[in-house]
């Protein structure tokens, strides 16, 4: 027992000595320069907010975790209204010593084949108008819209949501029965380009909500709104599950010399489910295309925590980064120490909102290497 007692302290002597992958960056806590472009909400239709979870997600554990994770109770939203959602996020964000504003995803339901919309098959809708509203009220946040392209009155809505001052357009191709590969979308591929509204749009594997069409999250699918101009940027990057037998992370790197309006960002790359992406991601020629953005609130559950990443970090930098009681600053810091350059915090400032042509998208094509591992 004494000697199993002394290996246990020279483990723990030894962990503490080691210095981890990088030192933390202090700094990026000090300037307060960040936008998080990746921040979901969600709410029960209260005050009239038209937002709506279906009863199947409602029973499942999932629910009460995003919540929670809100800081928000069913009974909070029934009396304050589902607004109180934004509130709250507006006021972590002003408590933050790293992040200066966060871009909050409306998210369209599933359109039928009658051109309605379906809220029998539909897990979460978050409407443009509710999003917008309460956006307006808060200067840290900005309007991210969705617009389902096969509703028949899409470009149009694109047209609102750009005059309502949407900095993107976000998509979960895998719930919303998307197919960005579907020919049908080339006009309104074509009307994003002209209004210079990036697609955000989930890629690889979807595992938050109870049902998914795995097959819509093949990065493969982003040839066709990328080579009509659109800036994409490719949520996750692709982490997780396979297409055609290989890893949609791997189907998603070989894009990016071909594309300069290809980008993906590195929300939810910190998850228990996802240890290993981060690093290998970092290890690629692509740190240009990198954008930050967190998958808020997923960010303020036990999914995330500096403690799962042991191996890469020494103890004093997990201690350091579970000490800061923001979930954002915990996860600014927790990017860097895992080897995050620095100018990919800010990366979105210079994301280029206008149309990139055909021809800029071949003229950048050059061999790109793969880094496995």
């Amino acid at each position: 027992m004494t000697i199993v007692v002394i290996i246990f302290v020279l483990i723990i002597v030894l962990h503490l000595a080691k210095h981890g992958n990088r030192n933390i960056n202090g700094a990026l806590l000090a300037k307060k320069e960040i936008v998080d472009m990746h921040v979901h909400v969600a709410g029960v239709g209260a005050g009239n907010s038209g937002c709506h979870v279906s009863d199947k997600l409602r029973r499942n554990w999932r629910y009460k975790t995003y919540l929670r994770a809100f800081g928000v109770t069913e009974t909070d939203l029934r009396h304050h209204g589902d607004a109180v959602v934004f509130k709250n996020i507006s006021e972590r964000i002003n408590r933050s010593k790293s992040i200066k504003a966060a871009v909050v995803l409306a998210l369209d339901g599933v359109i039928d084949k009658h051109d309605n919309l379906d809220l029998r098959k539909t897990e979460t809708y978050v409407p443009n108008e509710f999003v917008a509203r309460e956006t307006e009220k808060y200067s840290n946040l900005l309007f991210g819209a969705s617009v389902n392209p096969y509703r028949p009155d899409a470009i149009r809505r694109l047209e609102q949501v750009a005059d309502r001052g949407a900095v993107l357009i976000k998509w979960l191709p895998a719930i919303q029965h998307i197919d960005p590969a579907d020919e049908r979308l080339i006009p309104f591929y074509k009307k994003m380009a002209e209004l210079g509204l990036p697609l955000l749009t989930h890629a690889g594997g979807e595992r938050s909500f109870t049902t998914a069409e795995a097959s819509l999250g093949d990065p493969q699918k982003l040839h066709l709104p990328l080579s009509h101009g659109v800036t994409v940027i490719a949520a996750h990057a692709a982490t997780t599950g396979k297409s055609d037998g290989e890893d949609n992370m791997l189907r998603l790197l070989r894009m990016f010399p071909q594309y300069p309006n290809l980008y993906t960002d590195i929300s939810s790359l910190t998850q228990a489910n996802k240890l290993r992406f981060l690093s290998k991601l970092v290890r690629q020629d692509v740190h240009d295309r990198l954008v930050y953005g967190t998958d808020f609130p997923l960010i303020n559950t036990p999914l995330v925590s500096a403690w799962y990443y042991f191996r890469e970090l020494s103890m004093k930098q997990m201690w350091r980064i579970s000490r800061e009681r923001c979930c954002w600053d915990r996860d600014v810091l927790l990017k860097s120490a895992l080897s995050v350059p620095d100018h990919v915090f800010t990366t979105w400032d210079s994301i280029p909102a206008g149309k990139v042509t055909g021809d800029e998208c071949s003229s950048h094509v050059h061999a790109l290497p793969v880094r496995e591992g």
